[in-house]
């Protein structure tokens, strides 16, 4: 059992017997136990055991709905995560607007809406407000997804954008909630949604995750984990680019030429409208040559990008993939994706920081 408090995330999917056993009945489900042991590196006895101590748990059922009427012999009860008994809360601190978010066990969105961004105590007592509609259910967690600086350790955060010094977020949210509460830099928190919430069943040992929005950053995955550094997450806003028409200088940081204010910028000073064809072209040049310069140093199996500043041009991904074929040193074919959440990236954020606790360590959360 794990008390209230700021509990750093784990970003991963998780190893452990019932880790492994709920894993496959949440990729994989509805499956029978059969198929667990097909899917997992266990005995049928390990995976009868683990089956036994979810269902006891209430963090997966049996669907005997799901049986075929017309099978030989004994059933075998198929197995899915149960949607009904638990939630978790999250929320996504954006710079304008913060969206507040309810999901089930499996990952699935029950409510969310989006709020203006005000101050943390504000966000946490409407976030609690939120939660208490959901009273039938047992709230295991709570999860935050924050850009700036995170101390994963205390939940204390820092926003330039906002104002925000040392501000104790995740201490607030705990108090308001009365749960364990994680918090997490944003863009880790993203590539933690796209590792384990999307239901891939297929993923490469490592990957990059970029986003760029008013603000760019990047994650790292490694074996089924989200590299979290020590010292928390890096940055690629200084990345030096060539902006071309974005800017009157030669050279330009990767920041300064990627928000909606550069683009308007760029636009007043050329005399043009900020939708150009001519500027969403010189974002996806720089912006598919600085994912290649990282793909460079770094050589991931997949790469994934998020934000509107990646799916805004007119024809999609395509100049973005174009500038990244060209620049890149490495021959292999590599294909940049979307996410697979859309624009709803930033609640699955707040979502996956606030399960990942409970794929990694299913039975001492419960």
């Amino acid at each position: 059992m794990i008390g209230s408090g700021v509990v750093p995330a784990s970003l991963r999917i998780g190893t452990g017997p019932t880790a492994a056993v709920l894993h496959a009945i949440r990729v994989h489900g509805p499956v029978t136990r059969d198929q667990i042991v097909a899917a997992v590196d266990l005995s049928p006895a390990t995976v009868n055991r683990q089956v036994n101590a979810l269902l006891d748990a209430r963090l997966v059922t049996e669907r005997a709905d799901l049986v075929d009427p017309g099978a030989i012999g004994r059933p075998k009860l198929p197995l899915t995560i149960d949607r009904d008994h638990f939630c978790v809360v999250g929320m996504h601190v954006g710079a304008r607007r913060t969206v507040l978010v309810i999901a089930d066990l499996r990952g699935r969105t029950l409510y969310s809406h989006a709020v203006r961004t005000t101050d943390i105590t504000d966000l946490c007592a409407q976030l609690r407000v939120l939660a208490n509609r959901f009273s039938g259910r047992r709230v295991l967690w709570g999860g935050v997804a924050i850009g700036g600086a995170v101390d994963t350790e205390s939940g204390v955060v820092d926003h330039p954008i906002l104002g925000w010094r040392r501000q104790p977020l995740g201490d607030e949210l705990t108090a308001a909630l009365d749960v364990p509460v994680s918090v997490s830099e944003h863009v880790q928190a993203m590539a933690a949604a796209e590792l384990i919430l999307s239901g891939a069943t297929a993923r490469g040992p490592s990957g990059l995750f970029f986003y760029a929005r008013e603000t760019v950053g990047m994650a790292m995955t490694f074996s089924g984990q989200v590299y979290q550094p020590a010292r928390g997450a890096g940055t690629i806003a200084g990345l030096t680019v060539v902006p071309g028409a974005l800017a009157d200088t030669p050279v330009a940081p990767l920041q300064a030429v990627i928000g909606t204010q550069s683009l308007h910028d760029a636009a007043e000073r050329l005399g043009i409208e900020p939708g150009a064809n001519r500027l969403a072209d010189e974002r996806a040049r720089i912006l598919g040559q600085s994912v290649a310069a990282m793909r460079d140093v770094v050589n991931p199996d997949e790469i994934v990008v998020a934000g509107d500043a990646f799916a805004a041009h007119p024809q999609g991904l395509a100049p973005v993939q174009a500038a990244f074929d060209a620049a890149t040193l490495i021959e292999r074919p590599l294909e940049i994706v979307p996410t697979c959440f859309g624009i709803h990236v930033p609640e699955a954020a707040a979502v996956a920081v606030a399960l990942s606790a409970v794929y990694v360590d299913p039975l001492a959360v419960v």
